[in-house]
């Protein structure tokens, strides 16, 4: 009889077809691995390939100040933030910023209930300016769900989930005004170019990015029409790509910048927009629940907004990715949640024109990395700075670009700091410093222990009890911090050992299926490229993941990337990869239980065409 190891000491080898026995549904069942999965470049590197031989490799190269990859709310407070210091200063700075988005906010996510704090901070008259704030909070409700019954807790003031003075937003909508205004103050913005490798200097410093190559066919070799990618270089680098950024991930490794942290913790967020009938509609009213449909040791929530915008409102879930049970769908959870009796006859007579989904980080303070290295900077949700009993991170994201803004300008204009820098590419050190001292970094730290209180034998009740007592009594002075224990993709149980969840059918009224829900994102990638969702080894699913797991992918990913079906002689299932399908949430590199999963950009300007969302 094979076991796991011994199959993994046997390999696959491309183009074979290897036989193998796998522990599945409670016995070891025959099947095969298939030949080749992943054709990316970043796994089977280009200088092997004889197909690649006589391809001229050539890139174009232009140089700026500052290089910003990102343009979400924190990227785009940066920029901002650096003009209007040049401009006031009377100095020539030249900045440059990518999204790989086709257009500003084509890719942004989010609930939205903001704090206005930072937008103050960084445009005073932003009334007057017409930022797409329209609807101030007028009613607070937070309740504990049971299956068939609503419980209302209290919001006093001073507690996370009050939003007293916040707006409700379209955060798509926000970052396109932001991107307006960064370039009316001489930003040059490159919508649709994917940043996707990271240059260095000779010494080991930041130089740069360089975008993506296009022009390649889904087998890997290059099309009549390939095309190089172009390097972009700058004295220093902001790198504010959202949650789980790819080249951050690979700053991390470089110069090991989360050697003092703790593992980042997730969750994954899922929203949608309705058009309500009008007599039911609030605007300016906000609802959070906890409990049902979760069970207690799972943790999760919704929200409910009311936009001051037509008969719209947004609704959505939040499911932290720690969770235990590999037979958890956070969508058909958020599905199932629409049917709760307190909230169904919204949507009975409403009509659903928006779906999305992503990741946010949840791990606070204790899961920063260090945000500065030789050429560069981290900003936003890219090292993490939501506020996770409050749900928000976009005030927080935009003080991080403001003050990584500050720092770098300070840095690039004098001309001694650059005389004087050991490296080539410039390090903002100022800016980690100067973040420490900030209201950010004190409201962070203030509920550092709410999250992982939520992780005690006590679940969800344990977690509610222990905000009361010492966050919204304490302001989170007591003199220890908690730990997350490990990251998210340890934390999955065999499917042996768990419970089979039995989900309800969706009426297509109310609750719908996944890919009916993924037609509404937009979402458009050219099927004739490698999927950019890579695999380090294409036998690890099937070996690893679905023998032991029963493939959770297929489960965790909000779209339908990830099937496991079966193969054409019958022995056994293959994973088939549906890249076509992906919303760039990101959860798979996130929650894959055997971290094969490598998620990469694909060619500018694809992924999901959210409009306000």
């Amino acid at each position: 009889m094979a076991t796991l190891a011994s199959v993994f000491s046997k390999g696959t080898r491309l183009g074979k077809r290897v036989k193998y026995l796998c522990w599945h549904g409670g016995k070891y069942c025959s099947s095969v691995a298939t030949p080749k999965i992943t054709t990316h470049y970043t796994v089977h590197p280009r200088e092997n390939d004889p197909r690649w031989k006589e391809v001229d490799m050539e890139r174009f190269g232009d140089e700026a100040d500052v290089l910003i990859v990102g343009g979400g709310p924190a990227g785009l407070s940066a920029a901002c933030k650096l003009k209007l210091l040049a401009n006031e200063q009377g100095k020539d700075l030249r900045v440059c910023l990518v999204e790989k988005a086709a257009e500003i906010g084509g890719h942004t996510l989010s609930g939205a209930c903001i704090e206005p704090r930072s937008l103050e901070e960084l445009f005073p008259n932003w009334r007057e300016m017409g930022a797409p704030l329209k609807t101030e909070v007028k009613e607070d409700k937070f309740s504990y769900l049971t299956e068939k019954a609503r419980i209302p807790i209290p919001v006093l003031p001073g507690m996370p989930m009050s939003n007293h003075g916040n707006y409700i937003v379209r955060l798509g909508n926000v970052v396109r005004w932001l991107g307006e205004q960064a370039e009316a103050l001489g930003v040059e913005i490159y919508p649709g170019y994917a940043a996707s490798e990271v240059l260095f200097h000779e010494d080991g410093s930041v130089k740069g990015i360089a975008t993506n190559d296009v022009g390649i066919h889904k087998d890997g070799s290059p099309k009549e029409t390939f095309e190089r990618g172009m390097e972009l270089h700058a004295k220093v680098t902001i790198f504010s790509e959202g949650c789980h950024g790819h080249l951050a991930k690979q700053l991390y490794k470089k110069f090991d910048l989360r050697k003092d942290c703790e593992p980042q913790t997730y969750g994954i967020g899922f929203k949608e927009l309705w058009e309500i009938d009008p007599a039911l509609h609030q605007p300016g009213k906000v609802e959070h629940t906890i409990g049902w449909p979760f069970d207690n040791n799972t943790y999760g929530g919704t929200f409910l907004y009311h936009l001051d915008e037509g008969p719209l409102i947004v609704v959505g879930i939040v499911v932290g990715l720690d969770y235990k049970n590999p037979y958890l769908s956070p969508f058909r959870e958020f599905q199932r949640f629409k049917h709760h009796p307190s909230i169904e006859p919204l949507f009975r007579t409403g009509k659903r024109i928006g779906y999305g989904a992503r990741a946010l980080n949840e791990g606070g303070v204790q899961s920063i990395p260090k945000l500065t290295f030789p050429g560069g900077c981290l900003i936003g949700c890219s090292p993490g700075f939501m506020n996770v009993p409050k749900i928000k991170g976009t005030h927080n994201a935009m003080k991080s670009g403001m003050l990584a803004a500050e720092s770098v300008f300070d840095l690039v204009t004098d001309e001694e700091k650059v005389s004087q820098s050991p490296t080539a590419g410039l390090e903002p050190v100022k800016y980690e410093e100067n973040l420490k001292n900030s209201w950010l970094w004190k409201e962070l730290h203030s509920v550092r222990n709410v999250r992982p209180s939520f992780n005690t034998s006590l679940g969800t009740v344990g977690g509610v009890i222990y905000t009361g007592l010492f966050y919204w009594i304490m302001r989170g002075k007591e003199p220890w911090t908690l730990h997350h224990g490990g990251p998210d993709n340890a934390k999955l149980k065999p499917a042996k050992e768990c419970k089979v969840i039995d989900y309800p059918r969706p009426d297509g009224v109310v609750s719908f299926d996944l890919l009916t829900s993924v037609a509404l994102t937009g979402t458009n990638h050219d099927h004739d490229q490698p999927a950019h969702l890579t695999l380090m080894d294409d036998s690890v699913p099937v070996n690893h993941n679905l023998a032991i797991y029963d493939g959770p992918e297929q489960r965790f990913c909000p779209a339908g990337v990830y099937e496991y079906v079966e193969l054409e002689d019958g022995s056994g299932k293959r994973l088939q990869i549906n890249a076509q399908n992906c919303i760039h949430c990101k959860t798979c590199d996130i929650k894959d239980p055997s971290q094969n999963i490598n998620w990469v950009c694909p060619q500018g300007g694809e992924g999901p065409a959210y409009n306000g969302m």
